[in-house]
């Protein structure tokens, strides 16, 4: 047992426990609320697309469907994936104001 603890591999097994708990766990829960944003987007919510583009949902289909229609401008829809989608937010969620 002496032989582990001062082995190198210690050290090295404790930085992937602090890695893991540090940067792996809060990037797995991140992406789960944002899945669970997604699947839950309906009509009104602000969305913002991996091009940045922010949009109105205009038309929010099933579950099952892989797109949605935004407004992007006054007339203007378009339709787009949900896999693109990078931000969700609700109508009544307040805008993050920038620091």
């Amino acid at each position: 047992m002496q032989d582990f603890l001062t082995s190198p591999f210690v050290p090295l097994l404790a930085m992937f426990a602090v890695a893991y708990f540090l940067l792996l766990r809060p990037q797995q829960a991140r992406a789960k609320a944002l899945r669970d944003a997604i699947a839950n987007v309906r009509r009104g919510d602000t969305v913002i697309t991996a091009g940045g583009i922010v949009a109105k949902v205009v038309k929010a289909p099933a579950n099952d469907d892989p797109e949605l229609t935004v407004e992007i401008a006054d007339n203007v829809q378009v339709r787009v994936l949900k896999t693109t989608l990078s931000d969700v937010r609700a109508k009544s969620q307040p805008v993050e104001s920038a620091k």
